[in-house]
Order: structure tokens, then sequence, then C-alpha cells
């Protein structure tokens, strides 16, 4: 008898320490992310391991526009997607399969991120400001992108039909890049890191940026209900977005001068970080460094008036607004 007590305690004791083992074991979690400064904190918490320190085994996920993140966050492909918000992101979100949980990239003036670029076709023939889209052809990834969305911004504030434009949706940010280089548009709206090679090559002329222009909330982190289930995780690695929020903010963002970051002993390794998950030299990523609040604060008016401004067009639909969207046990607003 007292062999069998043993046994069965020997069994417990064995039950109880791969239990703990498992318990200490790393959570999985996929990140949806596009290669641009705008998730520059996911990628600085990734490289530095503040993801690991907190228990977190996270696996980066890279796409080429922004809408496929949204779609791959629904169909559990991802667990939390850092993107930009569309129309179609809205529209998932309105049906209930996302949720927005924390603010991200900003368009602000002063941190060039999202540029108005000509052809030099159409620079030659006129075009030499953001304000002379009317009447042309201009590439964007989707219908109801950012992009979309920035160019009504633009026709809002110089006067004219956003119908007079011609939208080119071309489902990618390298397509967009090849349409504008190969004179096939007239103009696009390019992240600088996609534009900087054809801008240093001369393929392309600078029209002016849209965060000078038209300065809005652009990205967010969101998730799916699912997802959401688990608070604990969630706020864990909303805690981690924090600090790398904070950590880019006060080492990258504070050295910006005229719309470049500045290399030093402090800056160096985060914006070699930057560099790496972005393909970009360090020299290039000083002047693509995107604006994002040191507390991952999301601008909820600025979403609510996105959404109407969509839902006027016609590209999202009615019947919700920005608080429909937005988990209130997450998110933290301005």
């Amino acid at each position: 008898m007292a062999g069998w007590t043993r046994l069965v305690l020997a069994g417990f004791v064995a039950l109880t320490m791969a239990v703990a083992a498992r318990a200490d074991e790393p959570v999985k979690a996929k990140i949806g992310v596009l290669r641009l400064s705008s998730s520059a904190p996911v990628f600085i918490a990734q490289d530095k391991g503040y993801f690991r320190d907190a228990g977190l085994d996270v696996e980066l996920k890279f796409f080429d526009a922004a809408q496929p993140i949204a779609v791959a966050t629904t169909s559990g492909d991802v667990d939390y997607g850092v993107t930009a918000f569309t129309a179609g992101l809205f529209n998932l979100a309105g049906k209930g399969t996302l949720k927005v949980i924390g603010g991200m990239s900003r368009e602000k003036a002063g941190y060039p991120l999202i540029g108005y670029f000509a052809s030099n076709k159409a620079f030659a023939a006129g075009l030499k400001a953001p304000k002379d889209l009317a009447g042309k052809r201009v590439a964007v990834t989707q219908v109801g992108s950012s992009f979309h969305y920035s160019i009504g911004l633009l026709a809002d504030k110089y006067g004219f039909r956003l119908g007079d434009v011609k939208i080119v949706p071309l489902q990618s940010l390298s397509n967009a890049a090849a349409a504008l280089k190969g004179e096939t548009v007239d103009a696009a709206l390019l992240p600088v890191s996609t534009a900087r090679k054809l801008m240093d090559e001369g393929e392309v002329k600078l029209l002016g940026w849209v965060g000078d222009e038209t300065p809005w909330q652009l990205g967010a982190v969101f998730a799916s209900p699912k997802t959401l289930a688990n608070k604990g995780l969630v706020t864990k690695l909303l805690a981690v977005l924090d600090r790398a929020d904070r950590e880019y903010h006060d080492v990258i963002l504070a050295s910006v001068t005229d719309g470049k970051a500045v290399i030093n002993d402090k800056t160096k390794q985060d914006l070699e970080i930057i560099a790496k998950y972005t393909n970009l030299a360090v020299e290039q990523v000083i002047g693509n460094c995107a604006y994002i609040d040191p507390d991952g604060k999301l601008d909820i008016k600025n979403v609510d008036n996105q959404i109407k401004w969509l839902q006027e067009q016609g590209f999202v639909d009615k019947g919700f607004d920005a608080g429909a969207i937005i988990d209130k046990d997450f998110v933290k607003s301005d």
C-alpha cells in the first residue's frame, strides 16, 4: 500500500511540474503589420525582447497593404492587427468582427510618412502641388484605403470634388510605385519608405506630405472578439506596446528636426531596428519617422469623422459610429 501511495504521489508531483512548466511557456501570438515606420514600436518590442519578457512569443506577419491585415485578423490568421484605418476595416468592425484597442501612427505636421508623388511626365505638365490633383489619375492601394481618405481630405481642404480625381486602385504599395515610375498614372500616395528609392533615383517628384496638409489619426491596434476574450493577455500585449511607444517617442521622435531624426548614441540602436524591419538603410529611416502618441492614445473624435466621411461616400455601411467599434476596456483617448 505504501508503495502504491508513493507511486501516486510521484505521479501527482510529475503532473504538477508538467503543468507548471507549461504555465511558464510563452503564449504565442501573431501580429499583422506592414514594413513601415508606422509600426516602429512593434519592431522595437520584438527586437529588444519586450514581448518575450512579458511572457509572449510573438510572430510578426508582414503584408503589402492595410486591408488584408484586417481580413486576416477577422479570420484568425493573425491575432492582432497594427495598420492604417480603411473602409474595409471599418465595415468589418461595424459587423462586430473586429474591435479597435489602441492607437498607433498619426499623420502630423513635421513627421513625414505618406507623401503625394507625381510622375516626372505629370510634373513637367504642371502637376506641382497636392492641390493640383483634381483631374489627375492617382494610384492608391485600394478604394476606401487610408490613401483614398487622404485625397478626400485634400479635396475638402482645397474645394475640389473627390469625383474629379481618377482613383486607380492597384491593391499593393509595390504596384502603385511601379505604376508611378512607369507613368501609367499621374500621381500616387505612397509611404516615404516605398517612394524613397524612386525619389533618390529621380524617378518621381515629391509634391508634399499628408501630415502637413491634413493631419489625422492614421493607424490603430485591433483584434477579433475571440482574441479579446482573454483580457489578461490583451492587457499584457498592450502594456508592451505602451512601453515601446514611449521609447520610440522619447528616443526617436524627440530628436526629429525638420522632418529628420538624428543618428547618435541614443537613437542609433532603435533606428537600426526600424531599418531592419523596413528593409531600409538607417540613413533612409531618419526621414521616415511616423508620429505615434507616447501613451498609445487614440483620437476617437477623428476616427468618428473618418467613419462619417466614408459612410457619406458610400464606402462604409451606415448604422454605426466610432463608439460601436472601440473597446473601451482598452482604448486610451485624447
